[in-house]
């Protein structure tokens, strides 16, 4: 019990981190937002309007990604007995989704300017780029400093917005410089292009993960197979059937099975040599398994 005491400890640690990281990276967003939106209408440049426009979903993402560990937070009920931490998973979905959209609409807008590209106010728009990939690396320090942005998919879908705008504020500047060099004003689009695609790539393994979540998938990290395989080695277990391994949210997965043992053997003792096995090889603390003898007979599982 002390060992389950500490688990949940640090999960309630590094979900407080986690808050703290996203109110930070939300207050920065918000400020270089607005500075970017009113730079791109005074340059007239795509890249930093496409920015800023990113820069809006980065702060509506870390809002959601906000709310999100404030409601997960709230105790189970007798109809959500799980309680609400799938609203974390929901929301990175919500955030991969709103990456595929901004993404579409910079191909779109950029597709538009690619035969005809304005001009641009090269060297406003360099500066006003440098504060923003100023503003959004710090950003991401903040989250990975505080939080955990490999292993929560809800803070991981809002870190890699703010890495996506970042991303952007490069190819800004990259595209400011070609356009003050050589006045090569189709650097603008062509660059915003790119930038969107790298974007695209980093929102298809959140929308990926998190449907894959919300579909009881078994964690990335753990083989049923093999799970299946270790609970069989236990000695007096004949079989290990009807086997589930899912995630509620990140960090938090959940394991059911049956056992079927020797009718001589304890089902206590196998059943505690179960629960410890899970638990030190494969980080489940919450299982739920069944023990069963030969004269026990229910009907055939559907899943």
């Amino acid at each position: 019990m002390g060992h389950d005491h500490h688990h949940h400890h640090h999960f309630d640690e590094q979900r407080e981190g986690n808050k703290k990281g996203l109110m930070i990276a939300l207050m920065i967003t918000t400020v270089i937002m607005v500075l970017q939106f009113f730079g791109g209408i005074l340059t007239n440049s795509l890249a930093l309007l496409a920015d800023s426009g990113h820069m809006l979903s980065d702060a509506s993402s870390l809002a959601l990604s906000l709310v999100a560990i404030w409601f997960a937070s709230r105790p189970a009920s007798p109809n959500k007995t799980y309680g609400y931490y799938r609203f974390e998973i929901l929301a990175a979905l919500f955030n991969s989704v709103t990456l595929f959209i901004i993404a579409g609409f910079i191909i779109f807008e950029a597709y538009s300017r690619l035969f005809d590209p304005p001009t641009v106010a090269s060297g406003t728009m360099i500066m006003i780029a440098l504060v923003g990939l100023g503003a959004n690396l710090l950003s991401a320090w903040f989250l990975m400093r505080k939080g955990d942005v490999n292993n929560n998919l809800n803070l991981r879908s809002a870190y890699l917005h703010v890495i996506g705008d970042a991303l952007g504020s490069v190819g800004a500047i990259a595209a400011g410089i070609f356009m003050l060099a050589f006045q090569w004003y189709v650097a603008d689009p062509i660059i915003s292009v790119v930038v969107a695609l790298l974007i695209l790539r980093s929102a298809w393994g959140v929308l990926k993960h998190s449907v894959h979540i919300l579909m009881e998938g078994t964690p990335p990290t753990i083989h049923e197979g093999e799970v299946k395989a270790a609970l069989e080695g236990i000695d007096g277990v004949r079989s290990a059937h009807d086997l589930h391994i899912w995630t509620i949210t990140s960090g938090l997965d959940m394991l059911t099975c049956h056992l079927l043992i020797d009718d001589e053997q304890s089902s206590q003792a196998v059943l505690q040599q179960a629960i410890d096995l899970i638990h030190e090889r494969y980080k489940i603390e919450h299982t739920t398994i069944q023990v069963e003898k030969s004269s026990l007979q229910h009907s055939e599982m559907k899943v």
